[in-house]
Parts: C-alpha cells; sequence; structure tokens
C-alpha cells in the first residue's frame, strides 16, 4: 500500500539530497588527513612530509563531482519525462552505490575522479528531480517547508559524515579514507527501497493520461483518503484544466525553455542556483579546513572548530522549514545576501589588515593556506566563517531549492529544473575548481569576490524574483502571463506579495470546460485545413 502522509514522503524522498551533504563533507574532512595527502600526493616534501595533490590536482578531484551532476541533471529532464519523478530518483541512488564502490577502492586520482563523477550523476538526478517531486505532491501552504527539507538533509549529510571523518582520523592508513567513502552508500540503499512505497506525482500521471491514477494519489495525499475532499477537487480541476490547455505541447524540448514566453522564468530559475553557488557556501563547506588553518587551527583543534560550522547549518537551516511559507522567497533571499556580503566583507578586511603572507609551501606545508593571522584576529576570522553560515542557512540554502520548481508550468517543469539544477553544478564545477588556486594566488581577495556576487545577486533579486509562495504552482503560470505587465514578464517582481487567490470549483470546472471546447474547435480548423 502506498504512503499517504506527505511529511513521511519529504523525509525519505530528500535522502537525495543528503547524499550531496555526505560528499562536501567527505572531502572537507579527509583533505587535510596526511593519509589521503600522502596517499594521492604527486611528491614528498625534503623532511619527508605529504604535501597532498596540487591545487590544480586537488580542485580537479572535488569539482569532478560537480561536473558529474552537471550531466546527470541535465540528463535527469529526460529520464523524469519518460519513467517518471519516482523512478528517476530511485535510479540515482543505483547510481551512487557503484561510484561509492569505486570511490572507497580508488588507486590513484584518475580512478578517485572517475567515481565521483559517477556519484556526480545521482545527485545531479536527485537534486533536479526531488524538489520537483515533492512540490508537486505538496498543497501550497506546506510546499516551501517541505521542499526546503532537501536542503536540511544536505546539512544532516555534512554534519554526519563530518563526524564520520572526524572518527576514522583515528584510523591508520587508507582505511581513514576509504571506510568513510564506503559508508556513503548506506542512504542511497535506504532511498531506493524507502522510494518503493512512495505515490508517483500526480501532476506527471495527469500528463500521461493516467487520471484515475492521478486522483487516486490526489486522495491519499492530500485528502487523507476522502475522495469528496474539497482540497481534491479543487486540485485535480486546476490540473485537468493546464493539462488540457498543454494537450496540445505534448513533446517538450530543452528548445521550448527558450521561446520568447518562457525565457524570462528560465533565466530567473537558472540564477536561482548560480548564485547560491556564487555566495561561496560550498567553497566554505568544502575548503573551511584552509581557511581555519590560515588562522592558526592545527590537528584536532582544526576538525572540531570546522564542525562546528555544520552543526550551525543544521540548526540555523529549521528557521527557514518552519517560516519560510510565511515570509515569502523574495524577502529571505534579499536579506541573506546582505548579511552574506557583510560577513564576507569583514573577513576580507579583517585579513588584509591584520593578516601577513604565509612561509613558502603555506601554513603547515599546505599551499592553499597561503595567509596566516593571529589572535583576535583569528577569532574575527572564524566568528565572520560562523556568521556567514549562519545566514546562508535559513535564506539561500533551502530557498534555492523550493523556488526553480514553483516557477514553471507543467509542461516543461521536469526539464526546466533540471537545467536549472545544471547550473548549479556547472558553477559548482568551476568555484571547486578555481578555489584552490584562488586562495594560493589572490589570498584574501577571494572573500572580496563572493562579496561583490552578493551585490549583485541582491539587486537582481530585487527587480526580477517575483513571488511565488502561497500559490499553486498553476497560478504562478497566471502571475507570469499577466496582461497588465510588461510582454513577456507578466506581473512586476516587486509588486508580488505572499499569498493567492484561491478559485471557486465551478470557476475550475468552468475553465476546464472552456480549455476543452478551444482545443476541440482548433481541432476541427486543423481538419478542415487539411482537407
Amino acid at each position: 500500500m502506498a504512503v499517504g502522509n506527505i511529511y513521511l514522503i519529504a523525509s525519505i524522498a530528500v535522502i537525495g539530497g543528503g547524499l550531496f551533504g555526505f560528499d562536501i563533507s567527505s572531502m572537507s574532512a579527509i583533505i587535510s588527513g596526511d593519509p589521503y595527502r600522502c596517499y594521492f600526493s604527486h611528491a614528498r616534501n625534503p623532511n619527508g612530509s605529504c604535501p597532498g595533490p596540487n591545487s590544480s590536482v586537488q580542485g580537479g578531484i572535488t569539482a569532478s563531482m560537480a561536473g558529474g551532476s552537471w550531466l546527470g541533471a541535465l540528463a535527469s529532464g529526460f529520464i523524469t519525462d519518460l519513467l517518471g519523478r519516482k523512478k528517476a530518483i530511485m535510479t540515482g541512488a543505483v547510481i551512487w552505490c557503484i561510484g561509492c564502490i569505486i570511490v572507497a577502492a580508488s588507486q590513484d586520482v584518475a580512478m578517485l575522479i572517475v567515481g565521483r563523477i559517477i556519484n556526480g550523476l545521482c545527485v545531479g538526478i536527485c537534486s533536479a528531480q526531488v524538489p520537483v517531486y515533492i512540490s508537486e505532491l505538496s498543497e501550497p501552504r506546506l510546499r516551501g517547508r517541505l521542499v526546503g527539507t532537501q536542503q536540511w538533509a544536505i546539512t544532516w549529510g555534512i554534519m554526519i559524515m563530518f563526524y564520520i571523518c572526524y572518527g576514522c582520523s583515528f584510523v591508520s592508513g587508507t582505511a581513514a579514507f576509504r571506510i568513510p567513502w564506503a559508508l556513503q552508500a548506506i542512504p542511497a540503499i535506504i532511498l531506493f527501497f524507502g522510494m518503493m512505497p512512495l505515490p508517483e506525482s500526480p501532476r506527471w500521471l495527469a500528463r500521461k493520461d493516467r487520471w484515475e491514477e492521478c486522483k487516486a494519489v490526489l486522495t491519499l495525499v492530500l485528502g487523507k483518503g476522502d475522495p469528496n475532499s474539497k482540497l481534491v477537487a479543487d486540485e485535480f480541476a486546476e490540473i485537468q484544466a493546464y493539462c488540457e490547455f498543454e494537450r496540445q505541447n505534448a513533446d517538450v524540448t530543452y528548445l521550448e525553455l527558450l521561446k520568447p514566453h518562457m525565457i524570462n522564468r528560465t533565466h530567473i530559475g537558472l540564477f536561482t542556483q548560480i548564485w547560491s553557488q556564487l555566495t561561496g557556501m560550498n567553497v566554505m563547506m568544502y575548503y573551511i579546513t584552509y581557511v581555519f588553518t590560515m588562522a592558526g587551527l592545527t590537528g584536532n583543534n582544526l576538525l572540531v572548530s570546522s564542525s562546528i560550522q555544520y552543526v550551525i547549518n543544521v540548526c540555523m537551516t529549521i528557521p527557514a522549514l518552519l517560516w519560510v511559507d510565511k515570509w515569502g522567497r523574495r524577502p529571505t533571499l534579499l536579506i541573506g545576501a546582505a548579511l552574506m556580503m557583510t560577513w564576507l566583507f569583514a573577513n576580507a578586511g579583517i585579513l588584509a589588515t591584520y593578516g601577513s603572507p604565509a612561509p613558502p609551501g603555506g601554513v603547515g606545508g599546505i599551499p592553499e593556506a597561503s595567509w596566516q593571522v593571529h589572535g583576535h584576529a583569528a577569532k574575527a576570522v572564524i566568528a565572520c566563517s560562523y556568521l556567514f553560515v549562519a545566514s546562508f542557512a535559513p535564506t539561500w540554502g533551502p530557498v534555492s531549492w523550493i523556488y526553480p520548481p514553483e516557477l514553471y508550468p507543467l509542461r516543461v517543469r521536469g526539464k526546466a529544473v533540471a537545467l536549472s539544477t545544471s547550473a548549479n553544478w556547472a558553477f559548482n564545477f568551476a568555484l571547486g575548481y578555481f578555489v584552490p588556486p584562488s586562495f594560493e594566488n589572490i589570498k584574501w581577495k577571494t572573500y572580496i569576490l563572493f562579496g561583490v556576487f552578493c551585490i549583485a545577486m541582491f539587486i537582481h533579486v530585487f527587480f526580477m524574483f517575483p513571488e511565488t509562495a502561497g500559490k499553486q504552482l498553476e497560478e504562478v503560470e497566471d502571475m507570469f502571463l499577466d496582461p497588465n505587465g510588461p510582454k513577456n514578464i507578466g506581473t512586476l517582481a516587486w509588486k508580488t506579495h505572499v499569498g493567492q487567490h484561491a478559485p471557486r470549483r465551478e470557476e475550475l470546472v468552468e475553465k476546464v470546460e472552456k480549455l476543452r471546447r478551444t482545443s476541440q474547435t482548433e481541432a476541427v480548423h486543423e481538419k478542415v485545413e487539411e482537407v
């Protein structure tokens, strides 16, 4: 029997997001350890210590997962349209297990990169389709909270994996990194079997003309088993109306997203994910040990201090889950950008004023730790890093996953969110590769770069990102097609607000009948033209 509790459905599905979190901290906790640095080192220092892979190689290792995720996200658009949201996520879980086997058994850098690319395919599929799956099953008042649990799962994955890696750091030899990389397969196994009793997306079923199954899922999830529920009737009528309207556009390609009536939404979805990367948050997650090494932390102090930000990340995501549907998407993104900009510029100023170049070879023999700071200034850098994480966690973290699935009509939603998520991974790849050399070469100016990005995203959100909180997915379509707004833009972003107009069932039924008559009239005209 299928599971109908939406909270249980979301809690299982977002394990797919947790896989990305496992990957982040498995690298950040391991790259500073001697077993990893010696096993994958390109050379040894004169004193016998291991410098590890050089900055370019380490950037390539870290970025390889994001490269695979970019490809997986794009492919997920086709997979989900063909197999459904549920089976696409299950496919990703199988791919993750294969990648974990290769990564845990890695004999050299090349094998490690191949395994991480395969892992990335899974992360790309799941990160793109889990938000779509949950958003299409949720009622509007809960959608932000439930989709936002994807980010919460990521934060839990980061924290759990970091402490696993910390525990394994006391293990001698290559087991120190092979054990954590192998254990990453466990949540994917749970995800695969946990998805089996969950229902398919009702909107995907409707697109496939499986109307009885669609209504059964709505009854199970929204009606709590009551087929006469008003919420079920309204949702079903709304889905019918838009499926009838879209029936003439059954075959959708990515080119549909570039047409004039869609290009505005496409660019908003893309930049939601691009800006979430350009905040610099994942850089902080991957390479926080480099930053804290510059601040003079070493050994267990380094790992324990780094782990505090992961705890902050988990705890500070909770307010967004509770109140993001009341706050709205726009204010949350604007406040997050302003706060992160503040802490980034503060770190740059502290490092520039009170820091100094590190000795040749970097602090502790780590070339990326090319700058050093001591005393109260070092504590300030650590504090600003924590505050940065606390600002990202309830803002851009969850909203970057919540927002894109709300922007698009049903016929293109799978591919559109896949394209948006692919932008996330393209920039994740670029930044993962870029940051180690940037720490080595431009040092504290790296923080200025990300601070400027935060200014740009604040301006962009204010003028171009409309409010979608509290609206039915189909109602968002009407907002973008508002004839009173600029052509191909709809209602001006700063004039939108949280809330929805809940149409009466009679209005929805009338809309269905009108669209059906329009469709039949068009079909008659086509026959006449053929004759």
